[in-house]
């Protein structure tokens, strides 16, 4: 079975739509109508064009059924703030807070057109914030899932917990695990396709295929093409073979 996935956005819109193009061009290639296109989640954060990027996903996978569009830790901060200013993500180190400049909730909410962020008390900008964040984009971040099976392929944000029935994982180790998933060899009953851990470009180690490839960090956004457990980065130029890693998956240092 065929599907389609983007990797990590963190608020890159130019990209994401260059992506839909390349994936365009291949359904036009084999006379694929019917592939799901996942989105494995972090749309936002770090890049200029969050809620742009938000808006277009929800334009469009309202129109059209193919669209999946998964929830990352990002996404998940993001939707916790709204709703509470002071809570705290538990997968998030304790010293930090999503408006820290190193996690991109600033960049965010100025996309968004709240006028300022450092240096203003919390209170107010969670205020102005609801004020320019829509009822629907709010309940759309919220409502966003943490996993999608589509034949072979199980996709999420982060990874799965090793030795976890795939219908038992917390949704925190979804959006949010490294430790014991990244190190881990064994199947998974599926080939997990994530995103969360950066890398330099997406690369398959045989149990897991990462497509983070660094937009947040001046990297490309990897679209693919995955059919039964094989993939294929998607370029201008049509099908390259997806980068092979070891099963320790240590090709390649992470960028965190």
């Amino acid at each position: 079975m065929r599907s389609y996935a983007i990797g990590d956005i963190h608020g890159h819109f130019d990209e994401l739509l260059a992506a839909h193009e390349r994936i365009l061009a291949d359904r036009a290639r084999v006379g694929d109508d019917a592939a799901p296109v996942v989105h494995v989640g972090d749309l936002i954060d770090r890049g200029s064009d969050s809620a742009a990027v938000i808006d277009w996903l929800m334009l469009h996978q309202a129109a059209d059924p193919r669209i999946i569009v998964l929830k990352g830790n990002h996404d998940r901060m993001f939707a916790m703030f709204l709703d509470d200013p002071r809570a705290h993500d538990p997968g998030l180190r304790d010293d930090l807070t999503w408006l820290d400049p190193r996690l991109g909730g600033g960049t965010t909410l100025r996309s968004f057109g709240v006028t300022e962020v450092d240096g203003r008390p919390l209170e107010d900008i969670h205020a102005e914030a609801l004020g320019c964040v829509s009822p629907a984009q709010r309940a759309y971040m919220a409502a966003l899932p943490t996993s999608f099976l589509h034949g072979a392929a199980l996709f999420v944000h982060a990874g799965v917990r090793p030795g976890v029935d795939l219908h038992a994982q917390t949704e925190t180790d979804l959006v949010w695990i490294r430790k014991g998933f990244l190190d881990n060899t064994q199947e998974h009953g599926a080939l997990v396709v994530h995103g969360h851990t950066a890398i330099h470009e997406a690369t398959h180690y045989g149990n897991r295929l990462n497509i983070d490839s660094s937009v947040a960090y001046g990297g490309p956004l990897s679209a693919v093409v995955i059919e039964g457990r094989e993939a294929w980065l998607l370029t201008e130029d049509g099908r390259v073979p997806v980068a092979r890693g070891d099963g320790a998956g240590t090709a390649q240092a992470a960028r965190r």
